[in-house]
């Protein structure tokens, strides 16, 4: 069952890098929530399976960067790209050399972690967030006082912003996920197969004994991929019968790390008092007063514009 969890999980980890690569969105979601059944099984993460488990974690919250109403932590107020940020850290401390396009995506991430706010005019939230992300440290001071000036003129059009954008960050990142892919691209799976198939006595023809050639045999090699790992997601209900029916009953929302739930009265009432105490605008401290139902600010202003048209 371990082994073939480990098969899962690097097949499942190099569809999502390349489906994000080449930008192919229906993919990268199936890929997606394959990848997120499979680390959800893990009771443990083991120490040779940390990388993929970061990278898979951080593609997919890179992925839906600008959606604010997603949310991935337990604390509703941080964005897929903050959460990104926390597992690009932790895949910097598995990389034995860092070099400068992983400074380059740091910069990237913690700069577009406060633009997206500001591009959907959510100052207060941006200045929060600039102050989560940006230390008092040496290397963050002169991006943070600069960021700390953007932020007061309210002006998400200044060329830093425009030079450093999100198109860029996504950019940078498939750089990095295509140096992965090739750096990562083994026969590893292939030898499995070769001696699961030895092992339970039946014929192998096809396959080889030394190493395949990547460039030559791609196509070939990931088709043999495919069929063998899904071959193996039979094995010992590594993935439940359920798990695989809830892929596609509810791959968005395990994207946005919870179930999507419809209001309540009680949260309805809230969400009116809180905005007769501190006004409409004020969604930080609407939901910071009040006891929703693991929503965000953003989703409390989207529900005030839905009762006012009900009104």
């Amino acid at each position: 069952e371990a082994v073939a969890a480990d098969w899962m999980l690097e097949f499942a980890c190099y569809c999502l890098c390349r489906h994000f690569a080449e930008e192919c969105t229906a993919e990268f979601r199936r890929w997606r929530d394959v990848a997120q059944a499979v680390i959800n099984g893990f009771s443990k993460t083991a120490a040779h399976q940390k990388k993929k488990v970061y990278l898979c974690q951080f593609l997919i919250r890179i992925a839906q960067g600008r959606r604010l109403e997603c949310s991935f932590e337990k604390d509703t107020r941080i964005s897929p790209l903050e959460s990104a940020l926390s597992y690009w850290t932790l895949l910097e401390e598995e990389e034995s050399k860092l070099d400068t396009l992983h400074e380059d995506i740091y910069r990237l991430i913690k700069i577009q972690v406060v633009a997206v706010y500001m591009e959907k005019g959510y100052y207060k939230q941006a200045a929060e967030v600039l102050e989560r992300v940006f230390t008092d440290s040496e290397s963050d001071k002169s991006l943070r006082v600069k960021m700390t000036t953007i932020v007061r003129g309210k002006d998400p059009y200044v060329p830093l912003l425009q030079n450093f954008s999100f198109n860029r960050l996504i950019s940078k990142v498939k750089s990095y996920v295509e140096r992965f892919m090739k750096k990562n691209e083994t026969n590893f799976l292939l030898q499995a197969a070769t001696e699961q198939a030895v092992s339970a006595g039946a014929e192998v023809t096809t396959l080889q004994d030394t190493t395949v050639d990547i460039q030559e045999e791609k196509e070939n090699y990931l088709e043999i991929k495919q069929r063998f790992v899904f071959g193996t997601m039979s094995l010992r209900d590594m993935l439940s019968l359920k798990n695989l029916q809830n892929l596609k009953e509810h791959g968005d929302d395990w994207a946005c790390g919870r179930r999507r739930q419809p209001w309540t009265y009680e949260e309805d009432r809230k969400l009116k008092s809180g905005i007769r105490e501190f006004g409409v605008g004020n969604w930080a401290k609407i939901l910071a007063h009040g006891d929703f139902n693991n929503r965000t600010s953003v989703m409390l202003k989207d529900r005030w514009r839905t009762l006012c048209k009900i009104k």
